[in-house]
This record gives C-alpha cells, sequence and structure tokens, in this order.
C-alpha cells in the first residue's frame, strides 16, 4: 500500500510581483477568473487591470502588491484544488511568508478570500505611511550567520544611539520617538544619519530566510552601517533592497496599531489544516489565536527558516509554491536541497506539478 504524500502549501510576499503575473491562469480556468472578479468587486476598483498591465511602478505600491500577490496565489489556489481532490490527495500544511501569511489562511478558510484582499490593501497603505519615505532602509545579507548579524545590529543601534531613549526597557517606545522625529518637520535633523543619532536608531533581522540569506531592517542610517560591518565581517554580499519602508521593523509599531483595529472587526475560523506563522513559527490551529499572530507580524521577524523546518518536522513531504515566481522554491533549496518543491503560477507549472504526483 502506497502512502499519501503530505503536501505543504508555501503562498510568497512582496517581492514575487510582476506585470502580467496570473493571465494564464485567468485567461485558461474559469475558477482562476472568479477570483480576479471577487477582488475587484471586494476593492472596488480593476485591481486586475493593475496586475495585468501595470505600469510596474503602480503595481509596486505597496497598497496595489499585497493585493495583487494575495489574488495570483488565490487564483492558483482554486484551480490547484480540485485537481488535487480528483487524485485523492490533501492539503496537510501551509505557510505564507509575510503577505503570503494571509494567502495560507485563506486555503486554510480561516477568514474569506474577500476580507483578506481588503485588509492586506489596507496592510500596504498603512506600511507605507508608516515612515517617511526615504527614512527608513532594508538590506540583504548573504552568507553571514543570522547570530553574527544579530550581534552586529545590536552594536550599531547603540553607537547610533546618542541620546536615551525615553524608555530604555521598551523598545517599541524608542521605535515610536525614531518614527515621530523623522516625520516631524521641525525636527532639527537634517538627514536620517543626524535623525538616527537624535532619537533611538533601529535595526534587526526581519527576514531569516535561509541559513545564508537574512534581511535586516530599520532607519536608513543603522542598516547602511550595519551592512556595511556586516561585509567587513565577512558576508558574500550585502544588498541594499528597493523597498518603501523597513518593514518587520520596530518603526512599522504605528502600522501595526492601525491594522489592529482592522483584525478585529473580522470573524476569524478554525484553521481546516494547520499554518506556521512567522512570527513564533509555531503551528496555528485555532483561529482566536491568528489574529495576535497576525498583528505582531508587522513588527516581528518573519523566522522562514524555522517555519519550513517546523513544516519538515510536522510530516510534510512535498512543498507547492503557490504564486507569482520561485523566491520560496529557491529559498527551500538553500535550506534543505533535499525538500521536494514544485510550484504553479501558470497551466505549465501546474501540469508539471501535477505530473510529480502522478
Amino acid at each position: 500500500m502506497s502512502i499519501l504524500p503530505q503536501i505543504a502549501l508555501l503562498f510568497p510576499g512582496q517581492g514575487s510581483q510582476t506585470v502580467g503575473m496570473g493571465r494564464a491562469l485567468y485567461d485558461t480556468f474559469p475558477a482562476a477568473r472568479a477570483v480576479f472578479e471577487e477582488a475587484d468587486d471586494a476593492l472596488g476598483f480593476a485591481l486586475s487591470k493593475v496586475i495585468f498591465e501595470g505600469p510596474e511602478e503602480e503595481l509596486k505600491r505597496t497598497e496595489h502588491t499585497q493585493p495583487a500577490i494575495l489574488t495570483v496565489s488565490t487564483a492558483a489556489l482554486r484551480v490547484l484544488e480540485p485537481e488535487l481532490k480528483s487524485r485523492g490527495l490533501s492539503i496537510a500544511l501551509a505557510a505564507g511568508h509575510s503577505l503570503g501569511e494571509y494567502s495560507a489562511h485563506v486555503a486554510a478558510g480561516t477568514f474569506s478570500f474577500a476580507d483578506a484582499v481588503r485588509t492586506v490593501r489596507l496592510r500596504g497603505q498603512f506600511m507605507q505611511s508608516a515612515v517617511p519615505a526615504g527614512q527608513g532602509a532594508m538590506a540583504a545579507i548573504l552568507g553571514l550567520p543570522v547570530e553574527q548579524i544579530n550581534d552586529i545590529c545590536a552594536r550599531v543601534a547603540d553607537e547610533l544611539t546618542q541620546a536615551p531613549p525615553q524608555d530604555p526597557g521598551n523598545p517599541s517606545s524608542q521605535a515610536s520617538a525614531a518614527v515621530e522625529a523623522l516625520a516631524d518637520p521641525n525636527n532639527p535633523a537634517s538627514t536620517p544619519v543626524e535623525a538616527a543619532s537624535r532619537v533611538g536608531a533601529v535595526v534587526a533581522p526581519a527576514n531569516i530566510n535561509s541559513p545564508d540569506q537574512i534581511v535586516i531592517s530599520g532607519t536608513a542610517a543603522a542598516v547602511e552601517r550595519a551592512a556595511a560591518l556586516c561585509k567587513e565581517a565577512g558576508a558574500k554580499r550585502t544588498v541594499m533592497l528597493p523597498v518603501s519602508g523597513p518593514f518587520h521593523s520596530a518603526l512599522m509599531q504605528p502600522a501595526q496599531d492601525e491594522l489592529t483595529s482592522r483584525l478585529e472587526s473580522i470573524a476569524f475560523a478554525d484553521p481546516a489544516f494547520p499554518v506556521a506563522a512567522n512570527v513564533d513559527a509555531r503551528l496555528m490551529t485555532r483561529g482566536s489565536e491568528v489574529r495576535d499572530a497576525l498583528i505582531r507580524q508587522v513588527t516581528g521577524a518573519v523566522r522562514w527558516v524555522e517555519c519550513i523546518k517546523l513544516l519538515q518536522q510536522s510530516g510534510a513531504t512535498h512543498y507547492i509554491e503557490v504564486g507569482p515566481g520561485k523566491v520560496l522554491s529557491g529559498l527551500n533549496r538553500q535550506i534543505d536541497r533535499a525538500l521536494a518543491t514544485t510550484n504553479i503560477e501558470d497551466p505549465a507549472s501546474l501540469e508539471k506539478t501535477l505530473a510529480a504526483f502522478a
């Protein structure tokens, strides 16, 4: 008797978007088309037009990127589900990277797609406006252990923080002070470096993507300084990322506060299968605990390596990346080359994935 594969779905986050993504699914499958139409109805504007036609600058706006990736991922999911069912297969587990955690919960039935697409658009707006443009930054550090990066970030935060924070025991108070100072037109600081020296400098790991790829986030001066020190310490490469804000850092506290009231207005059901929470690297099985995990995720680090290892320990044998791109498939190779991973973003990749289960 053959043992059925234990399938874990993986859902991508911001950065996987491309103009035209999902178009082949829309053209080929009525179930996918219905998802794009539902997104347009739920948002009250033609998100599908932005996804299919761009321009790229419009799609890259965080308030569009987040619902766009969720929509394409859900469209791919709706095409995959009946195909798995017809083969006697089911979904055992799921995880999503940052924004992708919302897609994972749509897959698990924790909340409706319409609620999710409206929420992530607001999440994008809140994150976009939490820190003035240019005052925050993110950088990818390649080939340096996370413990070493942690130490360097802590050292830089101390080095650039010349004035004591309002409450030394409360990092979010320090972050709030930084946000307020950077947003204050009367602040005497004329550059991010000066601003960072007048308030608490913030920099810390934000995405632990693989053993070789860690993303740091925080105030621009602190991120640039930490990246330079990581290079000196032996990192293979450091890359400043073209992002619109210091995501998954304490500077996102204003966005987290705003998102809290939005999430409190949504009904959460128990997930149909366990979903890994980025912020705790723990499996969520009750709707009552999902809301809190999604709230804390805004300022918390994405513990992706631990999430994948958790799925592995929980019995996952096959991983399917559902949505645009192959970013998570690439990270799986870095985490453990033995992980059987395929992806679905168009009819061709769907066929290839289903062939793997033949």
